[in-house]
């Protein structure tokens, strides 16, 4: 597990999902809570989180971007915590959730101890707010639509889930690519935010120059 931290608050945790893919969890230590982003691909995933945590004794809050397997894996060790999520995440889980690891065996995919489907347990629509932690979730349909994107407003933090990464210096949208209209609205959304750093689900952290890199590559897809 290599961990970092991308701000005084903000600390990101990686581990390899295959051969060719990371994914990517979050810590936010706030004022009134503690915040985990995504639980990861298994229990090991979220006892690495809360060994950095620690004895702080303030509630978690967990967080999952969308229903993916690899977001929610380690869910169920948290089970006395809130677990936020966008309404539709809880009806995704249970429509795709013994398909998801099936195919992610099938495809060599690791898993980082026991992996077991625990749905969310506080649904929102729209937007949600932690003010007293400075923290804002807003639903960002694009890479499924379920998706959501979490903003720390302290430390001027964007956890974008997997609706978009960043590798050498180009944008990928992982949601249908024809699907141009969520691609828009996800950056116009994000440039209503006055963030500094950007984490994605499955790749480096990167800076707000991520909204050029996204303009981009909407406008390959549109020219197609």
């Amino acid at each position: 597990m290599q961990i970092k931290k991308i701000s005084d608050r903000n600390i990101l945790f990686c581990t390899k999902e295959n051969a060719d893919a990371d994914v990517y969890m979050g810590v936010i230590l706030g004022v009134k809570h503690n915040f985990i982003i995504d639980t990861g691909i298994g229990r090991d995933c979220v006892d690495a989180m809360l060994e950095y945590i620690g004895d702080d004794p303030k509630p978690i809050v967990v967080i999952n971007t969308h229903h993916d397997w690899d977001h929610t894996g380690g869910n169920w060790v948290l089970e006395g915590s809130t677990i936020v999520a966008h309404k539709l995440c809880y009806e995704l889980m249970e429509k795709n959730w013994d398909m998801q690891v099936q195919r992610a065996k099938d495809a060599g995919q690791y898993f980082t101890g026991e992996v077991r489907k625990f749905p969310p347990n506080l649904l929102f629509e729209g937007v949600m707010h932690f003010p007293e932690d400075g923290i804002t979730i807003f639903h960002t349909p694009g890479h499924t639509e379920d998706s959501i994107t979490v903003y720390d407003a302290v430390d001027k933090v964007l956890h974008a889930g997997d609706n978009f990464g960043v590798a050498d210096g180009k944008a990928y949208y992982w949601g249908k690519q024809e699907d141009t209209v969520s691609f828009c609205n996800i950056i116009e959304a994000y440039k209503q935010y006055d963030f500094e750093i950007y984490a994605s689900g499955h790749c480096e952290p990167h800076t707000k120059e991520v909204i050029g890199f996204m303009e981009t590559a909407l406008a390959e897809l549109e020219s197609k």
